[in-house]
C-alpha cells in the first residue's frame, strides 16, 4: 500500500503552515510592500521574518502580536488575518520593512543594512507621501537613522514630511509589552493621527 502522505498542519485561519524546509528556504528573500499613496499611517517592520518570507504576508509569525495589536488599537474593524493585507490600504494603512531580506531574527541584521534601509525608506516616504510614518521596533529606529537616544512615541524631527512615530516590536519575544500594553501603545497612535476608533461599539 502507499502511504498516505502526511497531513499540514494548518494556522488558526486554515492557512497550511510552511516547512522547516520552507522557511528554511525563504532565508534573504524579500516581500512586496503593502503601499498606496498618501495613506494615513505607513507602518515600518524591522525586516521579514522567515514566516512571512514563506508565506508573502508580512507580520505572519504566529505568536507576533502586530495584528492583534493593531485592531486592539482600533486601526481595524476586526482582528485580520496576515493574508488580508490587501484590506489595509483601503482603511489608509500600509506596511513596509527597514530591511527587505528576510532572517530567522531581526539581531542577524547588521548597522549597515539598517543605513540603507532607512535610506530607501525615506525614499519611499518621499514618493508616497504618507501623513505618519511609524517604525515597529526602537532599536532599528535608532540604528538606522543614527537616534541612539531615541523613545517610543513621537519623535520630535519628520521623516520626508511625514509625522514620525516609534512604536513597540510586537514579536512575541518582546517580553517587555504585553498584548494589552501594545494595544495601548497601537491606540496612542491612531489617536494622535486623528483616525476613528473602528472596532464595533
Amino acid at each position: 500500500m502507499t502511504p498516505e502522505p502526511r497531513r499540514r498542519d494548518s494556522d488558526n485561519a486554515g492557512h497550511p503552515r510552511p516547512t522547516r524546509a520552507e522557511l528554511a528556504a525563504a532565508a534573504d528573500r524579500t516581500i512586496p510592500d503593502v503601499l498606496a499613496p498618501r495613506l494615513a499611517v505607513l507602518f515600518v517592520g524591522i525586516n521579514p521574518g522567515l514566516w512571512s518570507a514563506a508565506t508573502g504576508w508580512h507580520f505572519a509569525r504566529p505568536g507576533n502580536r502586530f495584528w492583534p495589536a493593531l485592531h486592539q488599537g482600533g486601526f481595524t474593524p476586526r482582528l485580520l488575518h496576515p493574508s488580508e493585507q490587501d484590506e489595509l490600504p483601503a482603511l489608509g494603512l500600509g506596511i513596509t520593512n527597514m530591511a527587505a531580506r528576510a532572517s530567522a531574527r531581526a539581531d542577524e541584521l547588521s548597522a549597515a543594512e539598517l543605513l540603507d534601509g532607512a535610506a530607501i525608506l525615506t525614499a519611499k516616504v518621499t514618493r508616497y507621501r504618507p501623513r505618519w510614518v511609524a517604525v515597529v521596533g526602537v532599536t532599528a529606529y535608532r540604528v538606522g537613522f543614527g537616534r541612539p537616544k531615541a523613545t517610543f512615541g513621537p519623535q520630535p524631527e519628520p521623516l520626508a514630511g511625514a509625522r514620525l512615530w516609534v512604536l513597540p516590536n510586537p514579536s512575541g519575544l518582546n517580553a517587555h509589552f504585553t498584548p494589552v500594553t501594545l494595544g495601548a501603545a497601537f491606540a496612542e497612535l491612531r489617536v494622535a493621527t486623528g483616525l476613528p476608533d473602528r472596532r464595533p461599539a
